[in-house]
């Protein structure tokens, strides 16, 4: 087993007060096979009572905030910047993604097999939410559209469970330009560049997936989706 101490999850965090508690709950108590946790949350200028959730918690965890929305991107770049440990795993703020899989994502890099994992909501048999039809062909398309240009085979790039080593993150996090959702193409378009270098070794993991209405809080639409594609395009085929 490759020798690993300490792991970073960072919390990119907006208008999240009705889940945020629980998610950090959950964070908290995930099993994360005997590595020391580190939990950074960026508040990316929520208007609710999210900070002042926050606050609470102060003296126990790495806090960033900003008093403006500046994006999905923009608010994990700020937290990358303060990590301290040998894994990364990004978190989603709501109940989508479940801590308790934490184990099942680190395995592999733990083992030595993989320098990022990617968590797939369709390679598997877990519980996932029914949910909207077209949401989820456009991601299959997505995907597929990703995967021509970076040649890998992922079955889920748009997933938010994204795991990855130190090494990883300090060849890629200074590059790194998309401010809002953006960042899931730009950063799997980079990886796929050390992976085609012999850098960089990809893995898929299945995860369950506890979807949101919009009703609910789920906040990616159709310019987030106009975006992707754009970035797609600009992070695979014109930019180092």
């Amino acid at each position: 087993m490759t020798d690993f101490s300490k792991v970073s999850i960072v919390v990119p965090i907006f208008n999240e007060e009705r889940t945020i508690r629980q998610v950090i709950e959950r964070i908290e108590t995930a099993d994360t096979c005997g590595l020391e946790k580190e939990i950074i949350l960026v508040n990316d200028g929520s208007s609710d009572k999210t900070q002042e959730i926050l606050n609470t918690y102060k003296n126990r965890f790495k806090i960033c905030s900003y008093s403006k929305n500046l994006g999905k991107g923009a608010a994990l770049k700020a937290g990358f910047g303060l990590i301290s440990g040998d894994i990364v795993i990004i978190q989603d703020a709501d109940l989508e993604y479940s801590p308790e899989e934490y184990k099942i994502l680190i395995a592999p890099i733990l083992h030595g097999e993989a320098d990022v994992v990617f968590g797939s909501r369709l390679l598997t048999d877990r519980p996932h939410r029914v949910l909207y039809f077209w949401h989820s062909i456009f991601n299959k398309w997505i995907t597929v559209f990703s995967n021509m240009l970076t040649n890998l085979n992922l079955s889920d790039m748009e997933t938010g469970y994204k795991v990855f080593t130190k090494r990883i993150l300090d060849n890629v996090s200074p590059k790194l330009e998309s401010k809002r959702f953006g960042f899931e193409p730009e950063f799997t378009a980079r990886i796929a560049k050390l992976a085609k270098a012999g850098k960089c070794k990809i893995f898929e993991m299945g995860i369950s997936y506890h979807g949101r209405t919009y009703k609910e809080g789920k906040k990616i639409g159709f310019k987030d989706g106009i975006e992707t594609l754009y970035c797609i395009i600009k992070y695979n085929l014109f930019s180092t």
